[in-house]
């Protein structure tokens, strides 16, 4: 069987083998199978002004600041649709959860906090119209007040100065985290950010999704968020990922503020004494994917073997990963790819690369718990195995998709990976 999901029968099943289970099973039209992320819902604006305009508004240049909901509605009402560059729904995990339902052509589901009342072209309607239609947005709780936004302003020297207004984003109640949806999810995903400040309701409700999602055994993913927040609360974070997170995302900043090493390998291979599988993206430099795999288990590369800061880092990249603790004999695995293609010819915004890149690993996880629903007995499934493919192929599917967001202004795919690849993809997976 190859890669499972919801995707066209034809690029992954041959029609006459015997042993073929159809893709309009009752399992999978019924939508078991999904992610669920918890979010700060806000729309990213990028605008250009001049610095006249940002003066008169008391914003200072070239800096990040906090302002209150009615600065933010008066400085939108001062601007014209010619100075509107830009309108994305934002935020990591909505990135992230609108991107993996784009490649599985499946189902998540968004935790959070959105507008109560909404009207056409609001900013919480843009949200909704910006979202893939597989994200449910069935679980949000409706506040009174105005969606988070966060606002990119460009001024004729190309500076850019960023202010964010959090309107209702920390509002999520905890009665809002069910504990049915957390405990049917494959994965549960959320960012540092909603761990920031320990006073606000949200960090309440994550500290109990992630408490529901270890009582039942769904993998929790944890983003990074900024190497500032990091520095903010380092100890509290390594705390919290070693009790709760078993996958890491982060790019090679956070990786350094969280380890002290700035070189990825030894970076990752410090993270796996915290969490059982991290991503790192390098920008120009590709990314990293590193694990754990029972040493019974393990499988050699039949790719060249390099050495780095870790002498034949990359012997057992064709291993599927594994939790440590379902390891009898655990041994580390690590895997690093380069850009696409080099990376693209222009790049438009590296604005949400690393969601893509994660959002592939999703979709392996995703799939893995999919393919051990539909067929328990089958041979992939004789050992715990985290992902359905090895840390090297996940490796290539997380770079390709993060090359697409790479080549395009915006954060999210508008689309799955070109036609053309489909075809390749029965020989890109590797069982």
């Amino acid at each position: 069987m190859k890669f499972p999901g919801r995707r066209k029968t034809k690029h992954y099943f041959p029609v006459g083998t015997k042993s073929r289970v159809p893709l309009d099973s009752a399992l999978i039209q019924n939508g078991y199978n999904y992610i669920t992320g918890i979010e700060q819902l806000l729309i990213d604006v990028e605008v250009n002004v001049n610095e006249e305009f940002l003066e008169s508004f008391g914003i200072s240049k070239g800096q990040s600041m906090v302002l209150d909901t009615e600065k933010v509605d008066r400085i939108f009402s001062s601007l014209n649709k010619d100075q509107i560059v830009a309108e994305f729904a934002g935020g990591t995990i909505g990135n992230t959860l609108h991107n993996y339902s784009v490649l599985t052509d499946d189902r998540s589901v968004l935790l959070g906090t959105i507008s109560k009342t909404m009207s056409m072209g609001d900013h919480a309607f843009k949200y909704v119209c910006h979202t893939s239609s597989h994200v449910s947005f069935s679980y949000l709780q409706p506040v009174k007040g105005k969606m988070a936004r966060a606002i990119c302003f460009i001024t004729p020297d190309k500076e850019r100065t960023f202010c964010i207004s959090k309107g209702i984003m920390n509002d999520l109640d905890q009665a809002f985290i069910k504990e049915d949806i957390i405990k049917g999810s494959s994965a549960l995903l959320i960012t540092a950010y909603l761990l920031r400040d320990e006073k606000v309701p949200i960090f309440k409700s994550t500290m109990k999704a992630v408490k529901i999602a270890k009582k039942h055994n769904v993998p929790v993913i944890l983003t990074m968020g900024t190497s500032f927040l990091i520095d903010e609360k380092k100890e509290f974070l390594i705390d919290f990922i070693k009790k709760y997170v078993n996958v890491v995302a982060m790019n090679n900043d956070e990786a350094f503020a969280l380890t002290g090493f700035k070189d990825p390998l030894l970076a990752g291979e410090s993270i796996l004494d915290m969490a059982g599988l991290t991503l790192i993206t390098v920008g120009s430099e590709g990314l990293y994917l590193c694990g754990y795999v029972d040493k019974d288990q393990a499988r050699a590369t039949r790719a060249m073997i390099h050495s780095k800061s870790i002498a034949e880092y990359n012997k057992f990249e064709y291993s599927r990963a594994m939790m440590k603790q379902n390891c009898k004999d655990p041994i580390k695995i690590y895997s690093h790819i380069n850009p696409f293609l080099g990376g693209p010819g222009e790049i438009m915004n590296t604005n949400g690369a690393g969601d893509a890149a994660l959002a592939a690993v999703l979709h392996d996880i995703s799939a893995n718990t999919f393919h051990r629903k539909l067929q328990p007995s089958s041979p992939k499934h004789l050992a715990p195995f985290l992902t359905y493919s090895s840390i090297h192929q996940i490796s290539k599917y997380a770079n390709r998709v993060s090359y697409e967001v790479l080549s395009q202004n915006s954060p999210r795919l508008s689309r799955g990976l070109p036609d053309r690849e489909a075809n390749l993809e029965d020989a890109y997976w590797e069982m």
